[in-house]
């Protein structure tokens, strides 16, 4: 089968096209013929050599995708050929076919596209874990969203607002900021004087949840702007630095700097994961959540896709179809 490969770590630029054999299902697995490959950061970061799991050389890249079920491994029930799915496969989701355990697939809905199928799990889920298990937002409470029109952004930006929570998105562009306001932003600001604009949207009482998949010094800037018993929601780093914050910030507003891996939580709470999952999907279906794919890519284009993402100019999500 036909996929893009990772033969030595560095930029994206290094992805050749190549082949792989074609996957057999091991127990407890299942093979997917791949419509769609949602892209996200973690991949980038993978090809760098820089992420916190590595595959071994050489792999393909692509950590979700969507497509249908071609075979069913031994001790799978729950699942059947030819049946739309959308998966969680950590690599190798740039390709054609892939195998996954079952416990990471799950159908969709009829009326979801493969491409936004392939473009939800990782954005909703590590957002609806943020919200919910990490930060316990609550309905009379303020949420700041860091880089807004990305895909974890924007998914935050939507199920801060079916939380119930007032949301201030934060964006580079004109361009970004009014898609943030699409998706459902109270309102939203650039990056020029982020304190200023946190206290003028909560008449100074500092924001109760900030969520921040950039990093650098933005972090410390919004933590510097929590309310009493804020939550600082540590998403990633997409801004390419890990920010160093002052431990008594947190101590002189009793606010929490809360780690957000939602790969981990996956592998430690499954069945809570899957509850989570679920949950989302029932909102999708009932049309409460919306998937911006902002660009669709070829495979043999997935370089070029993952330049775009790496480059922070994506809006909302890049999916790659075979």
């Amino acid at each position: 089968m036909r996929a893009m490969l990772c033969h030595q770590h560095g930029g994206v630029e290094r992805l050749e096209a190549g082949e792989l054999p074609d996957p057999m299902p091991a127990d407890g697995e299942v093979v997917i013929e791949i419509r769609a490959c949602g892209l996200n950061f973690p991949d980038v970061l993978m090809i760098a050599g820089k992420y916190q799991n590595q595959p071994p050389l050489p792999f393909a890249p692509g950590a979700e995708v969507a497509g249908v079920v071609k075979a069913c491994g031994p001790d799978v029930d729950s699942l059947s050929p030819g049946q739309r799915v959308l998966a969680y496969c950590g690599h190798g989701g740039l390709a054609e076919q892939v195998a996954v355990p079952a416990a990471q697939v799950l159908p969709i809905p009829d009326r979801m596209p493969f491409a936004e199928a392939a473009a939800f799990l990782l954005t909703f889920g590590t957002s609806w874990h943020a919200l919910k298990q990490r930060a316990a937002l609550r309905a009379d409470e303020t949420l700041l969203v860091l880089g807004a029109a990305g895909g974890v952004g924007l998914a935050a930006v939507e199920l801060g607002k079916l939380l119930g929570a007032r949301v201030l998105a934060v964006a580079s562009s004109e361009e970004k900021r009014a898609l943030a306001a699409a998706h459902g932003a109270d309102e939203v600001r650039d990056y020029a004087d982020l304190r200023t604009s946190i206290a003028e949207f909560t008449a100074g009482r500092g924001i109760d949840v900030v969520f921040d998949p950039v990093g650098g010094p933005l972090f410390e800037q919004a933590l510097r702007s929590c309310a009493w018993n804020g939550r600082a929601l540590v998403i990633g780093f997409a801004g390419g630095e890990i920010p160093q914050v002052p431990m008594n910030l947190p101590l002189l507003k009793g606010a929490s700097i809360v780690g957000v891996f939602w790969g981990s939580f996956v592998a430690r709470e499954p069945e809570v994961a899957r509850e989570n999952h679920l949950e989302l999907l029932d909102h999708y279906a009932a049309g409460r959540l919306q998937v911006h794919v902002g660009a669709t890519y070829p495979l043999a284009q997935a370089a070029e896709a993952l330049a775009l993402l790496a480059g922070r100019g994506a809006l909302g999500k890049v999916v790659v179809t075979p």
